[in-house]
């Protein structure tokens, strides 16, 4: 089970943190990492670490949003930094299982406007 969490409404330009927190060891899964879904969109993959520890980012946040785990704690974290308006969506925590078998939390909405 996930559990997003740290959404809210932040200025463009400004930070935000959001946590995924896990009831499954996140070192046995073989992805984990976050989706958004913009209003009147397609979900859309932000961030995901394999478990080889290489990191996948969408181009729109590539030096703004950075992906980190938290093994001990079985967290995941997306920090977010320089936040656009059109960073706007609710955001998924995500994990795939070794045997492909793929989880989604509860979303956490995010909105960025003055």
């Amino acid at each position: 089970q996930l559990q997003a969490s740290g959404g809210g409404l932040v200025q463009p330009g400004k930070s935000l943190r959001l946590s995924c927190a896990a009831s499954i060891r996140i070192n046995s899964m073989n992805t984990v990492g976050w989706y958004r879904q913009a209003p009147g969109k397609q979900r859309e993959l932000v961030a995901v670490v394999a478990s080889d520890g290489s990191i996948r980012y969408a181009e729109s946040v590539k030096g703004r949003f950075t992906i980190s785990n938290a093994n001990p704690d079985n967290r995941v974290y997306l920090q977010m930094s320089s936040l656009r308006p059109e960073d706007t969506a609710i955001y998924y925590c995500y994990s795939r299982s070794p045997r492909g078998i793929d989880s989604w939390g509860k979303g956490t909405l995010v909105t960025v406007s003055s």
